[in-house]
């Protein structure tokens, strides 16, 4: 029922690892790997995994990006829910059961696992400062309240993400995820995870920089009106949000409901 996206760029010491890993995850359906036009083995070392099918590897020509690998992988994508796993060691695909949970649920379309940053899972005090003032500043803008805007573990119904009209190319489509589901009317259910952030020597590639954009394609998303974003008022997201406000409340037997859901997800 899970459909996995995983944007790969100059990953060869770690992304077959991941995948492999990815694939013993039994919710796992189908996993669709973007070499972003990597320099070293990359795009060989994913292709190695291919002996599986539920592995599709795709390639760019040039390299656009985390936001244009996310785009390309989504396009491929068809079962019912969608996460995004960053080709690195810093995310475990052990955390995927109970991110899903509260979707099979029907208490939410929208899922993320949040960062502890404890001191044995952050690199850089800066980069923890940053991450804070990136999240309050979308809460103050969206009148929300998470705590891990920027994290990279973001989990949803596939037909939700390819209505959200995403754009950016870089690590900005992180702020317009998060941006264009709050500006739709989605609460984001949030779940804490296991992380352990590797540090520039080990491939880091996020830097402050991003944090400063990420301000800016916030606050654009937030003044920018409706129809812009999305053009004409879709159904969809008003029926969705309908069933999402009957689901209230911890139901008895809710986790065995899910179980018996599996595989039965419909969009």
């Amino acid at each position: 029922m899970l459909g996995v996206i995983i944007p790969a760029y100059n990953e060869e010491s770690s992304v077959e690892q991941v995948i492999r890993r990815v694939l013993r995850e039994p919710s796992v359906q189908q996993v669709v790997v973007v070499d972003d036009c990597s320099s070293d083995g990359t795009l060989a070392a994913a292709r190695r995994c291919t002996s599986d099918p539920r592995v599709t590897v795709k390639h760019h020509d040039a390299n656009q990006g985390k936001g244009a690998a996310i785009r390309t992988g989504l396009q491929a994508i068809n079962a019912p829910l969608v996460l995004i796993q960053d080709a690195d060691l810093e995310y475990d695909p052990a955390d995927y059961e109970k991110l899903i949970l509260p979707i099979l649920r029907g208490r939410a379309h929208v899922v993320y696992g949040i960062r502890g940053f404890a001191g044995q899972s952050a690199y850089s005090y800066w980069f923890v400062v940053g991450n804070r003032l990136a999240t309050t500043a979308t809460n103050i803008l969206f009148n929300c309240y998470i705590q891990d805007m920027e994290t990279g573990f973001k989990v949803m119904r596939t037909s939700l993400m390819q209505s959200l009209g995403l754009h950016g190319n870089r690590f900005d489509v992180e702020p317009e995820i998060t941006g264009r589901i709050l500006r739709l009317g989605y609460r984001i259910y949030e779940i804490p995870i296991e992380y352990a952030a590797r540090t520039r020597a080990q491939g880091k590639k996020l830097t402050w920089l991003d944090g400063v954009k990420a301000l800016f394609v916030l606050l654009r998303i937030r003044l920018t009106t409706a129809e812009e974003l999305f053009g004409k008022q879709d159904p969809y997201h008003q029926e969705r949000l309908h069933q999402l406000s009957l689901s209230t409340g911890i139901r008895l037997g809710a986790v065995e409901e899910a179980g018996e859901s599996r595989g039965t997800l419909q969009d």
